[in-house]
């Protein structure tokens, strides 16, 4: 391990934007396929992996959503958010939002309630096993209706008091944050912290939208605002958190070499920026791994690595005497 590789695994750090769907392992999809009695459709894990060559969103989200299926019962989603959690405290991750699609697991008849029980012992157990602390994001998909978000508010309601946001994945494009305004607003009105997908592979337009007519607490993704310079002033004027995922934008081709990802700008025109995973199962890599991939593709500094850092715990849910004391524990180890 290199001097760099040994920094960033060490760096305190949150992690804000991690699909925990999207942390299933080809080893552990197979693992729970045979448990429940679940077909998929690849005869190995050597062929899942050859399966993830992605040219873009939709033909990432057809295989996801294939091996979401074997996602069965309450230990199933224990057994997935526990191995992310596992991976992440490796990484030096010490505080996790992570984000969960109940829609593609009621669709198929799966209850709510068991799904959030399994996520919620996994993060219980995370707590016990590594001091890690976490929050659920429930995502909406976007490709579905207004209404049937709704429905999934509706349902969640038990819940909500274990719930700290809702947010908004799936295929962006065609699928405007303005699609959704009413039910955010519905979930602001029940104390729900907001986030959203926009920019990624939508335009800068999308990013407007979901600051103004979502009026949400932070923005996922967001490459595409570096387009427009009024936007990226509104952006860095507010403080807004991006919630950045450099091995997801080129897996997804959003940008066609890490050599021409805009974090570095992003940081240099003083917007407030993270670095995460996204679906790291299926990018190539956990949130270390991004941070140690765009670090030497864009010749980032330690200066800058902390920078981003800081942002991932300024940026999260937690209480601001949390934040404080990570923070102070990010200045502890850059001293």
């Amino acid at each position: 391990m290199t001097d760099l590789d040994s920094f960033i695994t060490g760096l305190p750090k949150a992690e804000l934007h991690l699909h925990i769907e999207g942390s299933l392992e080809p080893e552990l999809m197979f693992a729970l396929a045979e448990r429940n009695g679940v077909a998929i459709p690849f005869a190995s894990v050597e062929d899942v992996r050859a399966a993830y060559a992605f040219s873009n969103l939709q033909d990432f989200l057809d295989i996801y959503y294939a091996g979401a299926s074997v996602l069965q019962t309450e230990a199933d989603f224990h057994d997935l958010a526990l191995a992310y959690f596992d991976r992440a405290a490796a990484d030096g991750v010490l505080h996790a939002e992570i984000m969960f699609d109940p829609q593609t697991h009621t669709d198929r008849g799966i209850a709510f309630d068991t799904v959030m029980r399994g996520l919620l012992s996994g993060m219980a157990a995370a707590q016990t096993k590594h001091g890690m602390t976490s929050a659920l994001i429930m995502s909406f998909l976007r490709h579905l209706t207004e209404d049937a978000a709704f429905e999934t508010l509706a349902v969640a309601e038990p819940w909500l008091d274990r719930i700290a946001a809702v947010g908004l994945d799936s295929s962006e494009v065609g699928h405007p944050p303005a699609k959704f305004a009413r039910v955010f607003a519905a979930a602001r009105e029940k104390g729900l912290k907001l986030v959203a997908h926009a920019g990624e592979e939508g335009p800068p337009e999308y990013v407007y939208e979901a600051l103004d007519l979502l009026q949400v607490d932070r923005i996922d993704h967001g490459n595409r605002a570096m387009e427009d310079r009024a936007l990226v002033e509104r952006l860095a004027g507010t403080g807004m958190t991006l919630t950045v995922c450099p091995l997801s934008n080129l897996k997804l081709c959003v940008v066609s070499d890490l050599v021409d990802h805009p974090l570095d700008r992003m940081l240099a025109q003083g917007l407030k920026a993270t670095i995460n995973s996204d679906d790291p199962a299926y990018f190539g890599g956990y949130v270390a791994d991004n941070y140690r991939a765009v670090a030497q593709a864009r010749g980032l500094s330690r200066k800058d690595l902390a920078t981003l850092a800081r942002n991932s715990f300024s940026g999260s849910f937690l209480p601001p005497s949390a934040v404080a004391a990570h923070l102070a524990a990010i200045d502890a180890y850059m001293a």
